[in-house]
């Protein structure tokens, strides 16, 4: 597992977070910046993924590779329902959406974390 990518989707998810916040503050609907933001994190999603799955594929740790992949890969998918969700919903629970995809989105990061590293 790379640490930087780690850390970049952690803080861009982060980053997010706080647009989702103010935003439900404000009780508006995300608007094209937090979508921005969201899109810029899923290919930081996409890259963690193909390089996780060419670490997994490469080393001796004893990980459990389905669980790893599955977490990696289905990490992925996270963000883009929850953007739908909210584009098809347009309240502050649609908003709402987001903020739970993203924390989604931090938890998981962690879990993978935990699992690369209880194999070393």
């Amino acid at each position: 597992m790379n640490a930087v990518l780690l850390w970049l989707v952690l803080a861009t998810s982060v980053v997010a977070m706080v647009m989702v916040v103010v935003h439900l503050v404000r009780d508006e609907t995300a608007g094209d910046p937090t979508f921005a933001a969201l899109a810029v994190a899923e290919v930081l999603l996409l890259v963690q993924a193909v390089v996780g799955s060419v670490a997994l594929a490469g080393t001796d740790r004893e990980i459990s590779g389905v669980t790893f992949a599955s977490y990696l890969w289905s990490i992925v998918l996270v963000l883009p329902i929850g953007a739908f969700w909210s584009l098809a919903e347009r309240t502050r629970a649609g908003t709402a959406v987001l903020l739970v995809a993203l924390l989604t989105v931090v938890a998981l990061q962690v879990r993978l974390q935990t699992l690369w590293t209880a194999g070393a």
